[in-house]
Formats: C-alpha cells, sequence, structure tokens
C-alpha cells in the first residue's frame, strides 16, 4: 500500500517532513497547503505535488493521511477536522498548549477511530534508538539515572518565542519525551529552574533561554536535563544512561566524523548546525513507521497520549520554576 499524503504548512519543519514523505518508498506526497502560497508552490514544484486549500485536502478521495506542521495553535482544531474526514494524522509537537485542549481533541480522535502519530523525532534518531534497545537488552541492568543535554546554537527570533508557549512547550518538550522513553517509569515529580542569560529581549517577551530541569519517577530514578538556546559549537545534543550495571551514551554527531592529529593537538569538525541536518535519519524514520502504522491500521506511536504527558511535564517545570518548589505531575494533570 502507498500511503498519499497531504503536507498542511509549507514553512521550515514543513519542508523538512516534505523530504521525509518524499523519500519513502511507501509513500506520495500528493497535495500541499499553506497560507503563503509561494512556500507552498516552492514544494509543489520540488515534489510534483499540487497546491490545495484545506478544504480541498478534507474532502479530496485521493488523500489518506496529513501531516500537519502549521503554527500550534491551529493544531487541534486540524486533528480534530481531519480525524471527522477519515484521515490518519501526523502532528508536530505539541497538540496544543493547553492541557485541557488536549485532552479534549484526543477524545474527538478516539470517538472516530483515527490513527494519531505526534512528531518526537528523537525516539527515531538511530543513536538514541540504540541507547533504548540496549536498556531493552539488560546490557547496563535496570535505570537508574539519565543525563540529557539539549543546546540550540542560537536563540529563534523573538517573534516565534512570543507564540511558541515557552522553553519547556517548544525546546524541552523534546527532552521529556526523550526522559520518558529511557527512564521506563513515569515521572511524577519535576523541580526546575530557568534564567535569562542569553538575550534579555527573551526574557522581555516572558520566557527564559537557560534551564535545568530534574525529573524523579516515584521509585527514585531520576532524570536532569540541561537546555540553553546558546551553544557557539553547534547543535549540542547528548544522552547518558546509567543503569545498575553500567553506563551507555551517545555522543554529539557531525557531519563528517573525523579527527585529525598534528603537533597543534587533536581537531574535529564542527557539530551539526541544527535538527534539519542533526536529525534527517530520525524525520524520515519517523515517517516510515507512521506510514506502516496507516498501513496496517494500527496505532501509531509516539501517541497522543505520549503528548499530553510531555506537555504535563513541561507546565509542570513552568510552575515549578514560578513558586520555587518541586511539583508533582498530579496537580497539573488533576
Amino acid at each position: 500500500m502507498t500511503v498519499k499524503f497531504a503536507l498542511l504548512g509549507a514553512g521550515r519543519i514543513g519542508r523538512v517532513h516534505a523530504k521525509a514523505v518524499a523519500g519513502d518508498a511507501d509513500a506520495r506526497l500528493v497535495a500541499v497547503a499553506d497560507a503563503v502560497p509561494e512556500a507552498a508552490q516552492a514544494i509543489a514544484d520540488a515534489y510534483s505535488c499540487t497546491v490545495r486549500t484545506i478544504a480541498e485536502i478534507e474532502a479530496a478521495a485521493d488523500i489518506d493521511a496529513v501531516v500537519v506542521c502549521t503554527p500550534t495553535n491551529t493544531h487541534a482544531d486540524l486533528i480534530e477536522r481531519f480525524a471527522h474526514a477519515g484521515k490518519a494524522v501526523f502532528c508536530e509537537k505539541p497538540i496544543d498548549l493547553d492541557l485541557a485542549r488536549v485532552k479534549g481533541c484526543l477524545d474527538v480522535v478516539e470517538k472516530a477511530g483515527a490513527v494519531l502519530m505526534v512528531g518526537f523525532n528523537r525516539r527515531f534518531d538511530p543513536h538514541f534508538a540504540a541507547v533504548r534497545a540496549a536498556i531493552d537488552e539488560g546490557r547496563i541492568g535496570p535505570v537508574e539515572m539519565v543525563q540529557i543535554t539539549s543546546r540550540d546554537p542560537g536563540p529563534p527570533p523573538i517573534s516565534y518565542i512570543k507564540t511558541s508557549g515557552g522553553i519547556f512547550r517548544d525546546m524541552t518538550i523534546h527532552d521529556f519525551d526523550m526522559a520518558r522513553f529511557l527512564l521506563g517509569e513515569e515521572p511524577d515529580t519535576v523541580f526546575a529552574t530557568a534564567s535569562v542569560l542569553v538575550d534579555p529581549a527573551i526574557g522581555a517577551a516572558g520566557d527564559h533561554d537557560s534551564v535545568s530541569v530534574v525529573l524523579t519517577t516515584a521509585s527514585g530514578k531520576q532524570c536532569s536535563i540541561s537546555n540553553s538556546r546558546r551553544a557557539t559549537y553547534g547543535y549540542d545534543q547528548r544522552i547518558e544512561v546509567l543503569g545498575a550495571k553500567g553506563a551507555i551514551s551517545a555522543e554529539n554527531q557531525r557531519p563528517v566524523s573525523i579527527e585529525i592529529a598534528n603537533a597543534e593537538g587533536f581537531t574535529r569538525p564542527p557539530l551539526h548546525d541544527f535538527f534539519m541536518t542533526r536529525y534527517t535519519q530520525a524525520y524520515a524514520a519517523e515517517i516510515a513507521a507512521f506510514v506502516a502504522a496507516v498501513s496496517a491500521g494500527a496505532p501509531a506511536s509516539p501517541s497522543g497520549a505520549d503528548g499530553l504527558k510531555a506537555l504535563a511535564l513541561a507546565d509542570a517545570a513552568l510552575r515549578s520554576v514560578k513558586e520555587a518548589r518541586a511539583v508533582e505531575i498530579s496537580e497539573v494533570l488533576g
């Protein structure tokens, strides 16, 4: 079965997903929609698909699934709309910035019997996936502690900051999902600190650019997360998992993995410059997993519930910063 896709949103992440869909032998990009006609046409020209309206895609018999890459405040509405239309939905994170709205959206998806997958692409990174596989194989024993480092090379525009929902819901949410992926237990307590060290304008917009988070599970397992909007040396993405019998880590990746040794010392090429190149394989693998789920009529993973739980951790972290205390997840989930 070839799964026929429509792309909703032709911005930066939309272009990433268009490439992933077009590169999958079991998928075909049929249509694209965007509020900016030039952006939609550029993708249509690149991948030989048609530009259509949202309504046309909703009614189209030649489209099986949609990839939602529109602004966050449109995600839940589009998920519900296309679930009712009988389309499978792949949606970029988050589903919405409000937990109650996410819960309502997931109820609609369940009643419609639709396939929904949330775009936590890092689960599909081959290096991070290999860490999880080693854990599952018992190679380091039961997991005890996880460390996640995730630092962007530079901050996004202030206009984006103002609509992003804040660093915890926009950036750290990926790390919250990765923590759940690696710990093997649900975190039930969050303690977070946050500062403005990179750009005062980010603080003026009501956000932070430098945060640290500690997640703790009921059994005492811990995950520490370090985020910054500035890493002058490149896109810093590392994880380490300590178990009862040993440890496993995934190091930073480079476009070219070489090391030069001479009289001046040891040098290596710079890191990837951002997510578009660092996670190319992950984006392709997650679309392949979505295609497989749609073809089999099976549930997709990460699911809408995964999206809800990651957002709950983000909300708890924000409350922790505001109230300078550890926050239990039950306080935000109800």
